[in-house]
């Protein structure tokens, strides 16, 4: 089959690789759609060290090919959404209630990470019937691939950021997963969303999103613009959805006392991550830090699925190129060095 694959930092390519087969409690899918992330040029790049001749990959739906003999619940021709991350279920981390977690800090993370990814013409699917949902008929590929990762984690962003009905949320970034996170804080229940990001195309998409107001860091300074808006308390909630140094320092400035900074950006670079002493309340003003990796899991998927299903928010504004797997490598140009304004690349099979 063909794949794509990482062949060494900073090599990317496509590759001939055999089908994979299942263990028994495993699934082979036939990939149909898929996306590319940001992620994925991380890892390229050498983020999760060297790699070689690994299939990237970790945001696709696909039809069952094939099942192992203790599979119960999925079956071959079921049309089915994989989560980005896929935890061993067994394990206990899982049953403790952080099953992204399972095998070790971000183990559930096993897509072009420690096995294959599913950017293939099939992919292999652990502990199957726990890591995969069924597709309801009325909603299209390209619509429920978000659910993998970009809804998974920007809604995680929400939760973990303990919106009060009514509370003040800043969104930090407004790229594929900011965006959600601001659709989630609007489903939350948030009074007020603002969204911080520089890239016109981006600011639009949030606002449609549910962001109430834009600050462009570009043109004025965002602890400034935030605590005018919300009359110099601050907010309730900072999601900080860029991974960056600097960004998490204001997600701290800009969070009231006794409220929650929530961070679902990657931080690839840099030894520490700074934290404002003053800001911070010399360590003594109730802000709490919150951090997670997205969560996965059947359960998860069915719930991200049903909020497409009865069109409360539809993700494919996000998708500004699509391309066929054969031009794979374009595709991944376009993504990594985000040329043409681009929002989300989606692959079709």
């Amino acid at each position: 089959m063909k794949t794509f694959v990482m062949r060494e930092i900073g090599t990317v390519g496509m590759m001939d690789k055999p089908e994979p087969r299942p263990g028994p409690n495993d699934a082979i899918v036939r990939t149909t759609a898929a996306l590319i992330c940001t992620s994925d040029s991380h890892t390229v790049a050498g983020g999760i060290g060297p790699r070689t001749d690994l299939t990237l990959g970790h945001e696709a739906v696909g039809v069952v090919s094939e099942v192992g003999s203790a599979v119960e619940v999925m079956r071959p021709g079921d049309r089915v959404l994989i989560g980005a991350i896929t935890p061993d279920w067994g394990d206990p981390a899982a049953q403790g209630g952080h099953a992204s977690q399972s095998g070790g800090p971000l183990g559930g993370w096993k897509f072009s990470n420690t096995k294959d990814g599913v950017f293939g013409e099939y992919f292999h699917v652990n502990d199957a019937d726990a890591n995969m949902a069924k597709i309801p008929d009325d909603v299209p590929d390209e619509m429920a691939v978000y659910c993998a990762d970009m809804l998974s984690t920007g809604f995680m962003g929400a939760e973990h950021g303990n919106i009060p009905i009514g509370g003040t949320v800043a969104v930090l970034a407004q790229g594929p997963v900011g965006l959600m996170a601001t659709a989630g804080a609007k489903l939350r229940g948030a009074g007020l969303v603002i969204g911080v990001d520089s890239v016109p195309n981006r600011q639009e998409l949030a606002r449609s999103y549910g962001a109430d107001e834009i600050v462009d860091f570009t043109t004025e300074d965002v602890v400034d613009r935030v605590m005018e808006l919300t009359g110099g308390e601050g907010v309730d909630t900072a999601i900080e959805a860029l991974g960056a140094d600097v960004t998490f320092q204001t997600a701290v400035k800009i969070t009231k006392p006794g409220g929650t900074i929530s961070v679902i950006g990657y931080f690839g670079e840099g030894e520490f991550v700074h934290i404002p002493r003053v800001e911070w309340g010399v360590g003594m003003a109730d802000k709490t830090i919150a951090t997670g990796l997205c969560p996965g899991g059947r359960l998860r998927m069915d719930r991200l699925l049903r909020v497409l299903e009865t069109k409360r928010l539809d993700p494919t504004p996000m998708t500004t190129h699509t391309f066929p797997f054969d031009q794979m490598e374009r595709a991944f140009e376009v993504a990594d060095q985000k040329l043409d304004d681009v929002i989300k690349v989606l692959i079709t099979f």
